[in-house]
């Protein structure tokens, strides 16, 4: 499922910011090819204005100036003088002779010729035209009519537009290229930028997964308890009926204490999870737990003990119901981890802002590639050594409450052996 929404979130990635890019590189190229037409047709003009005062200043015109005139080949030039075709027009191959019919044809048919010129008068007009009568113009012509005293003087000066349509040309062959480039670019962040987005989401299935799973294998223990005793109480006595419904009992209690911590996790899972923060004596706290843990730990032959600092303890902002379970979870787990004759210790450290609870034992300690799973939900570091009571699920409750308040749950090794959880807050 995740390959399909990895693909199309790419795809969808990569495809708007390579039409963003494509609509910017097409726009970009009309105005710089439009202003390059225009700055080139203004150099046309440009040119033609200075040789029109040249010609207006020439009393004969020779061979050798319109040969200078046609700068290297870089214009073509045809003259009429009174109707007659100067000598110098046989130059032209019959190609070139072709393009002036056209030009000149072009003229005709779409400018107004004046007819009626005064003496010493010039009239010119610059315009684009296609050798080949299509829409597509690759000429400059210019058509300059001069009345002198001997008559009409006539000169049409053509230029080729292929140095411009040659650095149009380069310039898209170079946009392609840049635009190639940027798409292999963007498909390939936007494949990379996508599957970092679903990463998480496809952890956090993974882990809703192994979650439901987890959930389902705890249940089903108690469920087929409860449902073998409850078959077998409707064949038994009275008296054996007490000893099945106990069971039942505490198979059901198992089952709710399993069903609450699920559905807080979930609380917390979902950013509901209230805490409702007070002036709070993390002492008072701490000892309270080590007094109702007492009698338990006795009964295992645990010596449960407690240091708490000589001076006064200033007071910690936080949930104290909250902060009590979370106590009650690393004693509980000290005390379930801990053989008989071995001790647990309760203690409290003030530095600086921070406050410190930890609760350390001599058990069987946590081998270090397990320390970051235990606060995974329902894992285990010794299946085979865990209570019945035990589902996994309270070092991730107490690592969300601490999250919650915004500190921090440590966990490392006890000198000698053994595991010590501490709490920063």
């Amino acid at each position: 499922m995740f390959q399909k929404v990895h693909i199309r979130l790419a795809s969808l990635c990569a495809g708007i910011t390579i039409f963003i890019l494509l609509v910017m590189s097409c726009g970009y190229l009309y105005i710089s090819e439009r202003g390059l037409r225009s700055s080139s047709f203004v150099s046309f003009q440009n040119d033609m204005n200075t040789l029109i005062s040249n010609l207006e200043q020439q009393t004969i015109i020779t061979h050798e100036w319109l040969t200078r005139i046609e700068d290297n080949g870089k214009y073509l030039i045809n003259v009429i003088d009174n109707g007659v075709p100067f000598l110098y027009n046989e130059r032209n191959t019959p190609e070139q002779k072709q393009l002036f019919e056209v030009a000149w044809e072009f003229y005709e048919n779409t400018f107004e010729i004046q007819s009626t010129l005064s003496a010493f008068d010039t009239w010119h007009m610059e315009y684009l035209f296609s050798s080949t009568g299509g829409h597509r113009n690759d000429y400059y012509a210019c058509v300059i009519t001069s009345e002198r005293s001997n008559g009409t003087f006539q000169v049409i000066i053509l230029c080729s537009m292929k140095p411009l349509l040659t650095q149009i040309r380069t310039q898209r062959l170079l946009f392609l290229g840049l635009d190639l480039l940027a798409f292999t670019a963007l498909a390939l962040f936007s494949w990379y930028f996508t599957r970092q987005i679903l990463r998480p989401l496809e952890e956090n299935q993974r882990q809703q997964n192994q979650f439901i799973a987890s959930a389902s294998h705890e249940l089903r223990t108690p469920l087929a308890v409860i449902l073998s005793c409850a078959s077998a109480s409707m064949r038994a006595s009275k008296e054996d009926q007490v000893h099945f419904l106990e069971s039942i009992k505490s198979e059901g209690l198992r089952m709710s204490r399993l069903i609450d911590d699920m559905l807080l996790l979930t609380k917390a899972d979902n950013y509901r999870w209230m805490i409702r923060k007070e002036s709070a004596e993390l002492d008072t706290l701490l000892l309270d737990t080590f007094e109702a843990f007492e009698p338990i730990a006795a009964e295992r032959s645990i010596r449960l003990s407690i240091e708490l600092p000589e001076d006064a303890v200033p007071s910690v902002s936080c949930d104290p119901e909250r902060i009590r379970q979370v106590l009650s979870i690393l004693v509980h787990n000290a005390l379930s981890y801990t053989p008989e004759g071995g001790c647990v210790r309760l203690s409290l450290i003030c530095d600086g802002k921070n406050t410190k609870l930890s609760v350390a034992d001599n058990g069987i300690g946590i081998p270090d590639e397990e320390k970051k799973k235990i606060f995974e939900r329902f894992y285990r570091a010794d299946q085979s050594r865990s209570e019945k009571g035990h589902f996994g699920l309270g070092l991730c409750i107490a690592a969300e409450i601490i999250h919650a308040h915004h500190g921090r749950i440590l966990v490392s090794d006890t000198p000698g052996g053994g595991s010590t959880f501490t709490v920063v807050l």
